[in-house]
């Protein structure tokens, strides 16, 4: 028997979480479920990079047991949507149980991408998960040299935390530096002063060939022929939209990318079916699809989201700058509104650890970056919205 559960959210994390409290805020009655494959209680997840792998934080669920029973919303944890019928109105879970809804919610976010041809060595990992970060944690207690692969923040951060725990790090990137498609390379070459700084030993223009070891990794060979002993290898090669179980099945998704795409109110091609978060492709005021990976943007999304969904205005607007930020050592590195690694770069401030840039596009103000400056990051905020002349910024 297929029971009727109302609103239905696929996913574990910060964007199903905060779903389920705005259908409660907007006086949703209805049945409320969210469904994950995760056995924990939904967490924050830029943490693991930073503070869980640290050992500073044990903890990130997002709300307590009581959050759930106050709000009357249901969990089934630890059992994945394996497939939807969007014309049935179905949701199959890994159990075979079958869930009926009225709305169905995708959240389901990302899965870090792997190397296939690393094989399944030990000590290889990836950080998406609570225990992810836990696992390479226990590596790096026993580990004296790490190699990570991949110089994007996820990289970036755990090479960081990895120094902070006493591990020798090389982070190898085939770009020219850190975050160069992100930010670009005069950024970028920011960025690898920070981590040179700290002692990382950063490997640019220069990839991956094989890693060797029996059983466990050993060795790290990169593209040029180096070999790098290492204990332990962590991949920040990229994510992917966790969509697999969506295939086929009336829900349309980015040709390239397999994110699922949407209307600007997360509105999919199925009826009754929505995405938000790090797996949805968002249609911004200019037409094109986009899909955000940041924390910040999953909040403005769900405040548009569900008033759409219950039938409401929307009070709410996506299109304001958007925010994201990633620390690294003791520098916290912010970005507001929409930085392009193909922006004009306008360097405003360096003090030889801290900086400020503006990013210039069509002569006005696109984005601006910051490492230890928040206060002038947010500062410039209501004029990147405005779209204000990078003339007014650069004005003596």
């Amino acid at each position: 028997m297929v029971s009727d559960n109302g609103i239905v959210i696929v996913g574990g994390g910060l964007a199903a979480v905060r779903t389920a409290e705005e259908l409660r805020r907007e006086e949703y009655a209805g049945p409320v479920t969210i469904v994950s494959d995760e056995t924990r209680l939904p967490y924050d997840r830029p943490p693991l990079t930073k503070e869980v792998l640290r050992g500073d934080r044990d903890d990130t669920t997002l709300e307590p047991p009581e959050f759930y029973a106050t709000h009357d919303i249901s969990l089934r944890l630890g059992c994945g949507a394996r497939s939807v019928d969007t014309t049935a109105q179905t949701v199959t879970l890994a159990d075979g149980s079958v869930l009926g809804y009225a709305q169905l919610v995708i959240a389901t976010g990302l899965v870090p991408r792997r190397i296939p041809s690393f094989g399944d060595l030990g000590g290889v990992r990836v950080v998406r998960s609570f225990d992810d970060s836990l696992a390479l944690r226990s590596d790096a207690a026993a580990a004296s040299r790490a190699v990570v692969v991949g110089a994007g923040f996820i990289g970036c951060e755990a090479a960081a935390s990895l120094r902070k725990l006493g591990v020798d790090v090389v982070l190898v990137e085939p770009q020219p530096t850190p975050l160069a498609s992100v930010l670009g390379e005069q950024i970028g070459e920011l960025v690898t002063r920070l981590h040179r700084a700290n002692g990382v030993d950063v490997r640019t223009g220069v990839g991956v060939a094989e890693v060797r070891g029996t059983g466990r990794v050993e060795t790290v060979v990169l593209s040029d022929g180096t070999e790098l002993a290492a204990d332990v290898v962590v991949l920040g090669v990229g994510s992917r939209p966790a969509t697999e179980w969506l295939e086929d099945t009336g829900v349309e998704l980015d040709g390239v990318d397999r994110g699922v795409l949407c209307d600007a109110t997360g509105r999919t091609s199925a009826p009754n079916v929505w995405a938000v978060g790090d797996v949805a492709f968002w249609r911004g005021r200019d037409g094109h699809q986009v899909r955000v990976e940041h924390w910040s943007n999953v909040v403005t999304q769900v405040r548009v989201m569900v008033p759409t969904m219950l039938g409401k205005e929307s009070l709410h607007d996506v299109a304001v700058p958007s925010y994201f930020w990633s620390d690294q050592y003791d520098v916290k590195i912010q970005c507001l509104g929409e930085p392009e690694a193909t922006d004009t770069v306008h360097l405003v401030e360096d003090d030889g650890h801290k900086f400020l840039a503006y990013y210039e596009r069509n002569g006005v103000l696109a984005g601006v970056v910051g490492a230890g400056r928040p206060g002038k990051v947010m500062g410039v905020r209501a004029k990147i919205a405005a779209g204000a002349p990078i003339s007014e910024l650069l004005a003596p």
